[in-house]
């Protein structure tokens, strides 16, 4: 049993895969569920047909090449979690009606982030995380 990060009650062990993302999703409050099923859209929106959806460290997240971002509900906010620190810096400008730290970036759970910022992040890393797997494959051959 472990417990989600918007809970202090135990919860059954969620799979990796996209049932186990709806499996969270469901014992989310409202307005959290809404708000985090519109970036799930969002994000699935832009992201490359291979992309695969689980639970990752206990929230929902996305792999493509590698970990690409994630998302989840807590007690007085929701988050985007890039899975690389230094986006949020880079974005500090674009990001800065936001609460911020390290790799992690908080919105109302009645309010998701703006469709054009989340597409605007998931799609630098994917970039990013094709870059990577391209430098391993030239190093790899």
């Amino acid at each position: 049993m472990r417990t989600t990060p918007n809970s202090a009650t135990p919860k059954q062990k969620l799979s990796d895969s996209s049932e186990g993302v709806d499996a969270y999703l469901a014992n989310v409050s409202e307005p959290a569920r809404t708000t985090l099923q519109k970036v799930r859209t969002i994000i699935r929106s832009v992201v490359p047909k291979e992309t695969t959806e689980g639970i990752s460290y206990g929230m929902p997240a996305f792999r493509y090449k590698g970990a690409l971002v994630g998302y989840a509900a807590f007690k007085d906010h929701c988050s985007f979690f890039p899975m690389q620190a230094s986006l949020i810096d880079e974005m500090k400008g674009e990001l800065k009606s936001y609460r911020t730290a390290k790799g992690t970036l908080q919105f109302p759970q009645d309010k998701p982030l703006p469709a054009a910022l989340l597409k605007k992040m998931v799609k630098l890393r994917i970039a990013e995380n094709e870059i990577r797997a391209a430098v391993k494959a030239r190093k790899r051959g």
